[in-house]
């Protein structure tokens, strides 16, 4: 039985670790370390952990000052907060400077569910990735968030980390390789190349065996880091396939549909299609029941790889 782990609880244990071994570590919260989990490290060490309250801009620019005096500060709100809220202090105050602010925001994505569309930011992607200096990086699990969490302490600049609420399957292990900017091919497969994100990793490999019992050879690429975007490796994968496919829990405006193909549009233009939110708010309802209203779930990516596969110069 595959293993369900919410990444945002990975990512307060990721923070206990990090607590441990380095002491310049700070973490701010906009009183909801419950549910960011980060209230484990403001118990194990209440004198760097700070709760600023409902005040997200305030506490973004406290992080800032913090990370002037060589501190590394994490800082957690919901992601419609911490991306929304406070967008003028993140881009002004954090990125203009460049500085060592890592921005971990959870509840992101319809997959919040029963909260609705007021809660389920569907946007972030979009918001953090055109800031100049802003790294986005979004864990496909729980294993690969820890991997996210640590490696974010030695990533020069500001970086948004993009967690949900809802667990989800391990899908990946401790020794697979982990580096921020470098994507991981899951599968290899030379008909259609599926390029996903967070949650809708494991839908692509669930729809990359669908495939294959109808003859497709689908490779499925895990892009945990939207920006800096692997663009070697996408580029690569795109000249194996001749044909890709984007999976994200993100509006297609400025997400990773949008960077794929604003890359292979200047280097190697192949048909695409893309999976995600199209022009549409969240809703109050189960994730499962969200993901099916939004066109999110295996099938639907394989609907759209055949198409795109159809689409292939013959």
């Amino acid at each position: 039985m595959t293993e369900m782990v919410a990444t945002r609880q990975a990512y307060g244990d990721a923070l206990l670790e990090l607590g441990e071994k380095n002491k310049d570590i700070v973490v701010l919260d906009a009183d909801l370390s419950k549910s960011t989990t980060t209230a484990k490290f403001g118990k194990k060490y209440p004198e760097r952990f700070f709760n600023m309250g409902v005040a997200e801009a305030n506490m973004m620019n406290t992080a800032a000052g913090l990370a002037t005096c060589g501190k590394i500060p994490f800082v957690s709100s919901f992601s419609i907060f911490a991306t929304g809220r406070a967008w003028e202090q993140v881009r002004n105050t954090i990125c203009y400077s460049g500085l060592q602010v890592k921005i971990v925001a959870t509840h992101s994505g319809v997959s919040v569910g029963p909260d609705g569309a007021s809660h389920q930011c569907i946007e972030d992607i979009s918001l953090m990735r055109t800031i100049p200096t802003m790294g986005v990086v979004e864990p496909c699990d729980a294993v690969e968030t820890r991997k996210a969490i640590l490696a974010a302490v030695d990533y020069k600049g500001p970086l948004y980390i993009r967690l949900g609420r809802a667990a989800v399957p391990v899908i990946t292990k401790k020794e697979d390789p982990y580096t921020i900017g470098r994507a991981n091919i899951l599968r290899t497969g030379d008909d259609v190349a599926i390029i996903a994100c967070g949650a809708l990793v494991v839908h692509s490999l669930t729809a990359a065996d669908m495939l294959a019992k109808e003859g497709i050879k689908a490779a499925v690429v895990n892009m945990h880091t939207l920006k800096p975007i692997d663009q070697e490796l996408l580029i690569k994968v795109a000249r194996q396939a001749n044909a890709v496919v984007t999976a994200e829990q993100h509006v297609l405006d400025g997400g990773l549909g949008s960077a794929v193909a604003s890359i292979l549009a200047r280097t190697y233009p192949i048909p695409i299609e893309m999976i995600g939110i199209d022009n549409r708010f969240g809703q109050s309802g189960e994730p499962d029941i969200l993901f099916k209203e939004y066109h999110l779930l295996p099938d639907d990516i394989v609907l759209a790889a055949k198409r795109v596969v159809g689409r292939k110069k013959k």
